[in-house]
């Protein structure tokens, strides 16, 4: 299993069985995994050719063709075709357990 972190956002490449979901939208032409709570940068793909949606309480991303995760605070990776499995990375604090501000 292929594993990519760029920040806060952790993508598992997991089997594609043609598993869908709900569809998540495009914000200015954009996939958008992750909004920055601090910068208001974005972890997103912009290839035309990749799709996101919601599944057994889950985020997914399949690129059908392949494509780069960016962030302006990040270098890019190079995603492969394939389905990806969206985690963002939380953490403890006695509050509460909430996503990492990136």
């Amino acid at each position: 299993m292929k594993m990519f972190r760029q920040g806060d956002v952790l993508l598992e490449r997991v089997e594609d069985t043609g598993l869908t979901g709900a569809p998540i939208e495009r914000e200015a032409g954009r996939l958008v995994l992750a909004h920055g709570e601090v910068t208001g940068h974005a972890h997103a793909v912009a290839t035309k050719g990749a799709e996101m949606f919601t599944a057994m309480d889950q985020t997914f991303l399949r690129m059908i063709e392949s494509g780069e995760l960016t962030h302006e605070e990040h270098g890019a990776i190079q995603l492969d075709r394939g389905l990806y499995r969206v985690t963002r990375q939380s953490e403890y604090t006695p509050e509460a357990i909430r996503n990492v501000a990136d």
